[in-house]
């Protein structure tokens, strides 16, 4: 039998739920990339959520950063590029400009789940 194409094409109200969301609760850091391609601004933020796709991050309501920035979290030497999806207060919905591995994501989640005493 064959495969006959979709005559609609399918459609993705919120690509980000597409992915299973992991709650993580790491600190981590928002890095602005300025003149010249430097680093040196630093925004601290809270990654509540991660996915393969994106995350949610907490930040404080009053500060402004760019659409687009490096996300690092704490404890990860690796830097992530991001776009920003969507900002309430001071919740920031963020999209990863490529997806991540999943060994990476594991990685992350269990850093989430340790406890330090």
């Amino acid at each position: 039998m064959p495969l006959n194409p979709r005559t609609t094409p399918r459609r993705i109200d919120h690509p980000e739920r597409a992915f299973q969301n992991f709650v993580v609760d790491r600190p981590g850091r928002i890095i602005i990339v300025g003149h010249h391609l430097s680093a040196k601004t630093h925004i601290r933020c809270l990654v509540r959520h991660i996915s393969l796709y994106g995350a949610l991050l907490e930040v404080s309501p009053y500060l402004t950063f760019p659409n687009n920035f490096f996300l690092e979290i704490i404890g990860i030497k690796d830097e992530i590029g991001c776009t920003i999806i969507s900002r309430e207060e001071e919740f920031v919905t963020v999209g990863f400009n490529m997806l991540i591995a999943q060994e990476f994501l594991t990685h992350v989640i269990r850093l989430g789940n340790t406890t330090t005493h």
